[in-house]
Order: C-alpha cells, then structure tokens, then sequence
C-alpha cells in the first residue's frame, strides 16, 4: 500500500472510479434512448408522407387520419402523440427525407427547435454550429429567437456560408468571420432605452460571461477584463480580452456607450499593435479589435480605417431583441460596408 494513502482516501478513488463508469453507462444509454426515440419519430413522419402520397383520394381522406391516429396512439403510448406532434414528425421527414443524415448528437427537442426555421440554409447552419459547438436546446433556441444567422450574414456572404456548410473538414476563419454585426445582448436584461454606464455594461457581460460567449459565436475563450497595456508612463485598459480557438488569434473589445468615434478607432487600433508587437504567441495569427458601440456610423469606420483593413472592426450592439425589420436594414447597411472592405 502506498504510504501516503489511507484506507480512506482509497475507498475515495474507488468510489469515483466506479462513479465515473456509471455515469458513463447513464450518459450512453440516455443518448442510445434518445437517438432510437429520434430514428422513430422520422419513420412515424415517413409512414404518414407514404401514406399521404399514395393519391389525391388517399391524401383528402388522411387529413382526418392524423386526428384519428392521434387517438389510438395517445391511448396505447401516452401524450406525446398529439396532432401537433405527428404533424411535427411529419414535417421533421420531409425536411430531412435521408434518415442517414440525422445527427445522433441532437435531442428530438434540439430537432423541433430546428424544424422552425424555414430558410433550408439557415437551418442547416444551426445544425451545424448546434453539433460543433454542443448547444443545449436552450442555447440553440436562443440563437434562432435573435436571429443568429441573419445578423452573421452582415459579415459573410451567402456563398460562403454555404461552402462552409457542405464542407466537412472546417476551414481556419478569417478575422472577418468570427464578428457579426449587431450584437444582442438580451440576456443582460435591459430595458430599451435604460440608461447605464460603460462600467455597467462590462461588469453585466462579466456576470454572465457564458451568455456572452455563446453570442459572441464558436470558439472564444475568456482572457482578462480590464487587461493593462503601459506604453512610456501611461497606462490603457482594454475593456475585455478573448481568444478565438479557431481563428487562432486574440480578439480585443472595447465598449462604447455612445455614437462611433474616429478616436475609438485609433485607440483600438493602438491595442493591436500593442498586442501585435508584443503579446502574440508562436503560431498566432495577428489579433482583431472590436469597437462595441450603441451607435455605429459606417461613414466614421469608412475614411478612419484603411481599405481592406482586417484587423479592426466596429459592430452595434442592442440590448432588445431586434425586429426582422431591424435586422433587415442593418444587413442592408452592413452588406455595403463588407463589400467596400474586401
């Protein structure tokens, strides 16, 4: 027996030994559980399109069929089987009619969740970004409400959002794909037109940094808060300081209460260098700042930045929920800027 363990802190390693192989086993067989129940769910939908389709006398007589196998089936299996539920797993196989493409590390809830949105593409990019970066169905949920991927179109095009999707092997992102434009910062709880300060903002984000990380997109990782730059004898602070995993490189952030300033873009543009020059480490691509601010003027970023510059970048931020008219405009807006600043 080793002398530095007591029989007490032996029986504590085989206790979380044998722990750890339970609650692997219970991990297994949830997702053994989920994925069967996920596979029947889209042969249910199947077998009512098979059914629908084999007529048009057929399809007028099986719109009561649905309502009456609903009542069989609540009464044999429970009451998960509700119209509404048969109609979901109606449509859940004729937005994915290849069974083989199902993605086993989805809930049948993270499926329902997907099966609201309509544009093929978008969709298919939750799927996506759901499997890569393990959403919870809330998290999945949350970023469909704030149209997520309509606020990623402001900094990427279509066509490469859809190249990205059919690849299999992800590329390394650009400085310019891991930033979209706005921000919304929901979760923090605001009030549309409640007044607060910079220092209130940071410290809200801080506070709930996860809700943070999920908006800000797939891969950050927290750095520092206030990160100290001393340049001669004076001091700067930056804001919040993170790294983003897949585009290998820092990303800096500095909040802004009001409208755009040609100098928060020089200010932001000195940290960079700073962090150029100085904090980069081997195999680090070169690092992005973001000006976060309530009001962004295009025309201040336009003649303040060089043309193609891609390292510095100013994006809007909302602490509401945007309408799908908000959203549209600023895609028109931004579209402009991107295309300008390739």
């Amino acid at each position: 027996m080793n002398q530095q363990q007591t029989p007490a802190t032996e029986d504590g390693l085989l206790f979380s030994q044998i722990k750890q192989v339970l609650d692997d086993a219970r991990r297994h067989v949830a997702r053994t559980v989920n994925t069967t129940m996920v596979k029947a769910y889209w042969q249910v939908g199947k077998y009512i399109v098979e059914y629908e389709q084999q007529g048009k006398e057929r399809a007028e007589y099986g719109k009561g069929v649905i309502k009456n196998l609903s009542e069989r089936l609540m009464k044999e299996y429970g009451s998960g089987f509700t119209v509404t539920n048969l109609k979901i797993m109606r449509q859940f196989y004729l937005f994915y009619p290849k069974g083989h493409a199902l993605r086993d590390q989805l809930s049948w809830t993270h499926w329902r969740a997907l099966l609201t949105v309509q544009n093929e593409i978008a969709r298919n990019y939750y799927l996506q970004e759901c499997v890569a970066a393990n959403w919870s169905t809330r998290q999945l949920e949350r970023q469909i409400n704030t149209m997520y991927y309509e606020r990623m179109l402001a900094s990427r095009d279509k066509d490469a959002v859809r190249a990205e999707i059919e690849q299999s092997v992800p590329k390394a992102l650009q400085p310019r794909e891991i930033i979209h434009d706005p921000f919304v910062l929901e979760f923090l709880g605001i009030k549309q037109g409640e007044h607060f300060l910079e220092g209130d903002l940071e410290q809200m984000l801080i506070s709930k940094l996860q809700h943070f990380l999920l908006e800000l997109g797939r891969g950050y990782s927290f750095v520092a808060r206030q990160k100290r730059i001393t340049l001669g004898d004076k001091h700067f602070y930056i804001d919040l300081v993170f790294y983003n995993i897949p585009a290998r490189c820092y990303v800096l952030i500095d909040l802004k209460m009001d409208e755009l300033t040609h100098q928060d873009l020089g200010q932001m543009q000195m940290y960079v260098n700073y962090y150029t020059r100085e904090l980069m480490n081997p195999g680090d691509n070169p690092p992005v700042g973001i000006v976060l601010c309530a009001e962004k003027n295009d025309a201040v970023v336009k003649y303040t930045l060089p043309e193609g510059e891609q390292q510095i970048f100013a994006a809007k931020y909302m602490t509401y929920l945007p309408t799908e008219e908000e959203i549209k405009r600023l895609l028109c807006e931004d579209s402009a800027e991107y295309y300008y600043r390739r």
